[in-house]
């Protein structure tokens, strides 16, 4: 496995001029032509509450601006995965405080973190940019988890003989991530990119119209299209804009995911090739094109070439194993002073609203996180139950995949929220219909992870331990307990994490329901949440939330970090 160059070696001179090349110009110019028109909306002055339109016309226009932040979101969420989670991959003393507060971050409920970002943000920044950066940052918060455990959970399982034949190479850290790291974990991060892309889809609606305080903010985009129109009842808009945003994530399908599927599938850890690898129409004709071989053999390659160059001229030869040993550096030991400190001065603070707290309430609070706790893991057997085996299918048939992608990518997108008013007024009368009502939504923001994952587990199985198995004559249940289980339980691992993180999330808006001027509420942590939120009860509201943070981080130490120390030691492809 190596990181291979996207094109082959062919004399470019021996190919014409085709319609493929004139299709990536015609890309290139309208991508050149959207960064312009990003740059100039993102520096234009502030013009106070803009009013969104609900015009057909804006359409295009507004989808730009909502790609624009959604890419932003993203370029951020990956610097942030490739940092963080090698940062606790590789570093011991490190990992004790990333991966809890890693825990901590993802079980925050997402629109906690804008009021904050916004306020911060606002005391540096003019308005506008302080605006838009707030968005993107709530959309970053929906995107960067589930891939920060992808990749921490791709480097703990590197196969030890790549990481030996790395350390007889001498690699150092920058050479080392080119060719062994981001291969490895090439598949799963694609797969995960595609989740983070639909969990932003998700809450679009959220970072484009929001409240914080007395004010409310509008950010033209598709998201504020979406909204606005649901809160007028305008369902012509509503069609145009759900229709926009089909036809984004198709052509999204079709033109970056499709393509990076295709490329991904020759980092897979195997001896054969794959019978029916996946394909793509726009890879070839990039990969065919003469225009792109140009720009790659004259402009990509040589500074590639010069980059690696220079980082075994300038970096240490050590490689990530000496890394782990050598202790914190003086950067490390900085920001893990800093975390400790916000974390002393935060669990001060949380002690003296703690002793404020009255005996009864911490019962509610208790019983609260039982029964919450019970909604999730019914949600998390569900979603395992339907996730594991659709996620094995599509990621043993490529050609079943090429149908069912784009669909799952198109339900990951749909607002659960938006659909719960239907499931709860239909449940309700039935036996526990809120309590059902209730896990569904949980289902419904959670199991998208998991299949994802599961997915990327799937298509990461090597062709070689295919046909070992069928030469075994392995088939039904000795071939699942033999080859697939075990290749996908560190997949398995990591989606269960962040879908149930996603349900603890999914808690506060699935447990108190406001339908037709009616409160409907069950017991629960989310609950107590919500309704502390709508009376203004900041002390219940502050230590509810602190405890089912804690809650979440401690199953995620005496649960989940078992099950990937297990995964790491006994899981590995080797």
């Amino acid at each position: 496995m190596q990181a291979t160059p996207i094109f082959q070696s062919t004399p470019p001179m021996q190919r014409r001029f085709t319609w493929g090349d004139a299709l990536i110009l015609l890309l290139l110019i309208a991508l050149l032509y959207g960064a312009l028109t990003l740059a100039v909306h993102f520096t234009r002055p502030s013009p106070g509450e803009a009013s969104i339109s609900l015009d057909m016309g804006v359409l295009p226009l507004y989808t730009l601006y909502s790609i624009g932040r959604m890419f932003a979101a993203y370029a951020l969420s990956f610097a942030f995965t490739l940092f963080y989670g090698r940062w606790a991959a590789y570093n011991r003393r490190a990992e004790r405080v990333l991966l809890p507060l890693l825990d901590v971050l993802q079980s925050v409920p997402i629109l906690s973190f804008l009021p904050v970002v916004l306020i911060g943000l606002s005391a540096i920044l003019p308005q506008r940019v302080a605006t838009e950066l707030s968005a993107i940052v709530l959309i970053f918060t929906s995107q960067a988890w589930n891939m920060t455990y992808a990749w921490y959970q791709a480097l703990t399982t590197i196969p030890k003989e790549l990481c030996e034949a790395s350390a007889i190479f001498r690699l150092n850290s920058w050479l080392r991530f080119k060719f062994l790291e981001l291969p490895f974990a090439a598949i799963s991060l694609i797969w995960n990119s595609m989740m983070s892309w639909a969990g932003g889809w998700f809450f679009l609606m959220a970072a484009e119209i929001f409240t914080v305080g007395q004010r409310e903010f509008h950010l033209p985009g598709l998201g504020a299209y979406l909204q606005m129109a649901a809160l007028q009842g305008n369902f012509r808009a509503l069609f145009w804009g759900l229709g926009t945003l089909l036809l984004v994530i198709l052509l999204m399908d079709q033109l970056v995911w499709r393509p990076l599927l295709a490329w991904g599938d020759r980092f897979k850890l195997e001896m054969v090739e794959s019978d029916n690898p996946p394909t793509s129409w726009f890879y070839d004709l990039w990969s065919e094109a003469r225009l792109t071989r140009w720009i790659w053999e004259k402009i990509l390659s040589p500074l590639a070439e010069r980059l690696d160059l220079w980082t075994v001229r300038h970096l240490s030869l050590r490689y990530a194993a000496q890394e782990a040993e050598s202790g914190i550096g003086f950067l490390e030991g900085l920001l893990l002073l800093v975390l400790i400190a916000v974390a002393g001065w935060g669990g001060w603070k949380v002690l003296q609203e703690v002793f404020q707290v009255p005996l009864f309430m911490w019962g509610q609070i208790f019983l609260g996180l039982l029964a919450t706790l019970t909604r999730v893991v019914v949600a998390l057997l569900a979603a395992l139950l339907w996730t594991i085996p659709l996620g094995v299918a599509i990621g043993f048939q490529p050609r079943l995949a090429a149908w069912l992608q784009p669909v799952v990518q198109l339900l990951a997108s749909i607002p659960a929220t938006a659909l719960f008013p239907l499931l709860v007024a239909f449940l309700v009368s039935l036996p526990g219909g809120l309590n059902v009502a209730s896990v569904l939504l949980m289902l419904m923001g959670s199991q998208w992870y998991l299949l994802f994952n599961v997915i990327a587990g799937a298509a990461a199985i090597p062709q070689d331990l295919k046909y070992t198995a069928a030469l075994m004559r392995l088939q039904g249940w000795d071939r699942w307990q033999k080859l697939i289980l075990p290749a996908l339980f560190p997949y398995i691992v990591t989606g269960s994490i962040t879908a149930s993180g996603g349900a603890w999330n999914a808690s506060i808006v699935a447990e108190y329901i406001q339908l037709g001027g009616k409160t409907l509420q069950v017991t629960g942590i989310g609950a107590l949440i919500a309704s502390a939120t709508e009376s203004g009860d900041y002390r219940l509201l502050f230590v509810a939330t602190v405890s089912m943070i804690l809650a979440v981080v401690l199953i995620n130490r005496l649960f989940w970090r078992r099950l990937y120390q297990l995964a790491e030691e006994n899981y590995r492809m080797e």
